[in-house]
């Protein structure tokens, strides 16, 4: 087929392209059906043709044109009708026209029935009935004339007050004040600040911004949304849907894009964070990719002896197979749950981790079985990695390239990695063929030889104990964080020095830190704080 033009930026959200995409990594545009637009909408212009807006969007008329939909306005009332008229002002300099409600304070003039402000139709007009403001008909743009036969209405007498806007315009009347904000409103998350409103008289509330997340701690499984309840109109009629975050006045399809502006609206997923007392987690979409395939689990529990016991998985969904964002959701909350039940029973941390891990694994192989059988796609696959804290002992698991390090407070001491990845650099460096410089440098680095799946070679759980000398943290994340950060040293360096005290934020600091520097993968990470162990009570005395 013809190549066509390559696109600097996508015409949807401007995001940057690079040579070769055909969707755009933010949005999911069609970046070739764009160019075909853009070509030819450039045929049109040089052909002399006016491109049409899309249906339900009213045309402005060219200067000295009345609107085509617009016939001339109904003549006035004849004086015999008795109502009350008054009579035509003598000639005067034409003044700027009057907003209706401006005279009694009631803000500025309501848009026209249909939303939008129209330009008035050239040629005379009749003179006002009255010097009050006017009946509501008169604010309405595309006036029909009164059927043949039918009595005309007339304005309402002098000084009587502006008459209410129908119910089909969706807005508060005028006068009415400024409109209560719903319940929750103090704390809701808001729309991006460059994002239109509708008009509205008052302050109106704003619609919430899918990627804003509210501070406060989160469940144990970490599925933060990020969403709030939209803030609605006092009064008014039933909302039709959210609305676009682009351009703020479109309403959703169900694929999730905006049916007036066709920008891709964010998934849930896009954004997550939450915390626990002693964890917390944050994950991203990242730059590049037009969902989230990562997932995170958060939990709390304590062992039959009564120990505290911490807990955070985090897994990576293969984008090559298929439904990689499900496989990692289930994988995350079936090895959590496994371990909650586990470890109060009192079963040996190492060996729980070992059979959370395989508990996750069955639970991808079981979408596999509802996926229909598709030769050229894989199955759906994740990786997983684990920590959990539990009585001065910190104990990991893994399968995949899906990372844990060890960071203590004290930077001095060094930091760590407790994992080796499953991945085809990992296996040249083991098998002594290649330096670690030249084996993550080869394209093939990051293919993985270990994986949860139906389609995985083998499963081959990896798990280790380790007991910290002194207080630090494990930072449990996935190859879209350690990509920028990828030995202990320089994963230490990009931690806050505060991290041992405030999890969350340490979280969020990794995550852009990976933004910026790229962005182009999904981007997860839990931060999980151990405390430094319990001084050994000295020879003859006894523990406290």
């Amino acid at each position: 087929m013809p190549q066509l033009d390559q696109l600097s930026a996508c015409p949807s959200c401007a995001e940057p392209l690079e040579e070769g995409d055909r969707f755009c990594g933010a949005c999911g545009a069609d970046l070739e059906a764009a160019a075909r637009d853009l070509a030819a909408g450039a045929q049109d212009a040089t052909q002399g043709r006016t491109p049409t807006l899309p249906d339900g969007l009213p045309t402005v008329p060219p200067p000295g044109q009345g609107h085509p939909a617009a016939p001339p306005p109904p003549p006035a009332p004849p004086a015999d009708q008795g109502h009350a008229s008054a009579p035509p002002p003598p000639p005067a300099p034409p003044a700027p026209p009057v907003q209706p409600g401006a005279a009694a304070g009631t803000g500025p003039q309501r848009p026209g029935a249909d939303g939008w402000e129209h330009p008035p139709a050239a040629g005379p007009q009749p003179p006002s009935p009255a010097s009050g403001p006017l009946p509501a008909s008169a604010e309405q743009d595309f006036a029909l004339p009164p059927a043949a036969g039918e009595p005309v209405t007339p304005p309402p007498p002098a000084g009587a007050g502006p008459v209410p806007p129908t119910a089909e315009a969706g807005f508060p009347s005028a006068g009415a004040g400024p409109v209560p904000p719903a319940d929750g409103a103090g704390v809701s998350p808001v729309r991006d600040a460059g994002a239109p409103t509708p008009p509205a008289q008052g302050p109106a509330p704003t619609g919430p911004d899918p990627r804003t997340v509210s501070d406060d701690p989160a469940g144990p499984t970490g599925h933060v949304t990020g969403t709030g309840e939209a803030d609605g109109f006092a009064g008014g009629p039933e909302p039709l849907g959210p609305t676009c975050v682009a351009c703020g006045t479109g309403t959703i399809d169900d694929d999730g894009y905006c049916e007036h502006c066709g920008h891709k609206q964010p998934r849930d997923r896009d954004h997550m964070e939450s915390a626990l007392a002693t964890v917390a987690a944050a994950s991203d979409r990242g730059l590049r990719h037009h969902r989230n395939e990562d997932f995170y689990a958060l939990a709390e529990t304590a062992t039959g002896e009564g120990a505290p016991v911490t807990i955070a998985v985090v897994c990576d969904g293969v984008s090559s197979a298929t439904r990689p964002d499900e496989a990692s959701a289930a994988a995350a909350e079936a090895a959590s749950a496994s371990l909650r039940t586990a470890l109060p029973q009192g079963r040996h941390a190492q060996q729980a981790m070992h059979d959370a891990l395989v508990v996750a694994a069955e639970a991808v192989n079981e979408l596999a079985a509802d996926t229909p059988v598709d030769p050229a796609k894989n199955a759906p696959a994740c990786t997983v990695v684990g920590a959990l804290s539990c009585a001065g002992i910190l104990t990991v698991g893994w399968i995949g390239d899906s990372r844990a390090y060890w960071v203590p407070d004290d930077r001095t001491a060094g930091a760590t990695r407790l994992t080796e990845d499953d991945s085809w650099a990992a296996q040249m460096v083991a098998a002594g063929l290649m330096s670690e410089a030249e084996a993550y440098a080869d394209p093939r680095a990051h293919a993985i030889t270990g994986w949860l799946g139906a389609d995985a070679y083998e499963l081959d759980p990896h798990t280790a104990s380790f007991q910290p000398e002194r207080a630090g943290v494990v930072v449990v994340c996935t190859d879209g964080l350690w990509n920028y950060a990828e030995s202990a040293d320089e994963m230490a360096a990009a931690l806050p020095p505060d991290a041992g005290t405030h999890p969350l934020h340490t979280a969020r600091h990794l995550v852009g830190y990976a933004l910026d520097g790229g962005g182009h993968d999904n981007v997860t990470v839990a931060v999980l704080p151990v405390p430094a162990p319990s001084p050994a009570p000295q020879e003859g005395t006894r523990p406290a």
